[in-house]
């Protein structure tokens, strides 16, 4: 079996453009006839730099090869530039062909990619969702924390045991900085209105952005740990570890982090420095399924758990499930509230959710197929933002109205 061709597809997603502004989907086939279909999580550049740059490394690394071969391929990528070091750009690329390549595997074999990393560990995945709050217009509104803890029951309703949150304010380019009493009051206010609506019926997942500095980040976090949140995510910038132990040393909240991340060897930098309880690799962006799997693979040598972000379109998530349905040391996987909206329209048939759980499809290879009407009818992006924004101010102390910062969210956000 060889692979001789490869399409692109760049889909806008609609407003409130929940899961990024855009989709980029590959589809690979084969000789023999059968297709694999994966997702490009691509947030450092556009499209039109991002599509020429997956068709190289198609070329170069995939065109008449076997699928099988991933590990040639991964190894190939990551190295052939004389590189030998994660690279985010070219492993959003290489993750995003390589599950394309695990879809033709498992179609080939008739069986779901999760037989073929292991098998079923998990017959459901539990599933937390974000927080969306809307205020009485209809718009996203993550300044009150009343809305937040309104959604938050809403959410535990429908049979959410975990829900995330991020009060901290806006995550800037200039980050980390030190958060102002008026934010530390505000995260505080935050968990103690959502704790209340909730109860004990869910975790809190308090989902920073590496807003602070590791000094801020542990004055917030003595804050909260009256709350009893399940994690502190990401509360300083990502690829320092020291930095992120020296939080994780100095609160009982686990701290989970990750999103940002690519491959083993940055992972395992993290596993050895202690600088979290909780990894959270996002198989869209760390090198593939392979790759992800062998980070939790190492994690479970720690007796760290995982729990894989996920901000992106429904193939992405597809691959994500069946890398925690095969692993052990999973505990939670990231959903997109109950996976309606665009990232079920896309599909032929949506991801399955059910009373707060994800249940892994048993259908060959991914599990899912694109919608091509839907596909085409949002194709290509037009847009000039990439898929996820920072805030481009540094951060300022002073109270002020967040109006701007809940308008970018309504308008293509940052999550």
């Amino acid at each position: 079996m060889k692979i001789v061709s490869m399409e692109t597809h760049v889909v806008a997603v609609p407003p409130p453009h929940v899961g990024g502004m855009y989709w980029i989907f590959v589809t690979l086939k084969t000789d023999c006839g059968i297709e694999g279909v994966g997702e490009v999580y691509a947030a450092t550049f556009h499209p039109r730099v991002m599509v020429p740059a997956i068709q190289d490394v198609f070329e170069r690394y995939l065109l008449d090869h076997d699928p099988h071969q991933v590990e040639r391929f991964f190894r190939e990528c990551y190295s052939s530039g004389f590189t030998q070091r994660p690279d985010l750009s070219m492993m959003g690329i290489v993750s995003g062909l390589e599950m394309a390549c695990w879809d033709i595997i498992g179609k080939a074999a008739n069986q779901p990619v999760y037989q073929l990393l292991g098998g079923k560990v998990h017959e459901r995945l539990r599933s937390y969702t974000y927080l969306y709050p809307r205020n009485a217009q209809g718009q996203f509104d993550y300044d009150d924390p009343d809305l937040a803890a309104e959604c938050a029951a809403q959410f535990a309703a429908q049979g959410f045991t975990a829900l995330k949150f991020d009060p901290a304010g806006p995550y800037s380019v200039y980050s980390g900085h030190h958060l102002s009493l008026e934010l530390m009051d505000r995260c505080e206010t935050f968990c103690a209105k959502i704790r209340q609506a909730v109860g004990n019926r869910c975790d809190l997942l308090f989902g920073t952005h590496g807003q602070m500095t590791p000094a801020s980040a542990i004055r917030l976090a003595k804050r909260l740990e009256k709350y009893d949140p399940l994690w502190f995510e990401e509360p300083v910038p990502p690829g320092q570890t020291d930095a992120m132990a020296q939080v994780a040393a100095a609160t009982s909240i686990p701290v989970a982090t990750g999103e940002r991340l690519t491959t083993k060897y940055e992972f395992l930098d993290l596993l050895r420095g202690k600088g979290a309880s909780i990894l959270q690799m996002n198989v869209g962006r760390v090198g593939g399924l392979l790759e992800a799997k062998k980070i939790a693979a190492m994690a479970e040598a720690f007796y760290v758990q995982i729990a894989p972000h996920l901000y992106n379109g429904p193939v992405g998530a597809a691959a994500s499930i069946h890398l925690a349905t095969a692993s052990p040391n999973f505990l939670i996987q990231e959903s997109i509230m109950t996976w309606g909206g665009f990232h079920a329209e896309v599909l032929k048939q949506p991801i399955q959710w059910e009373d707060g759980f994800i249940i892994p499809s048993d259908r060959p290879g991914l599990g899912v197929e694109l919608n091509m009407d839907v596909v085409r009818a949002h194709s290509p992006y037009q847009g000039h933002s990439l898929h996820l924004l920072m805030d481009d101010k540094p951060f300022d102390v002073r109270p002020q109205s967040r109006d701007a910062w809940n308008n970018r969210w309504n308008n293509g956000g940052m999550l």
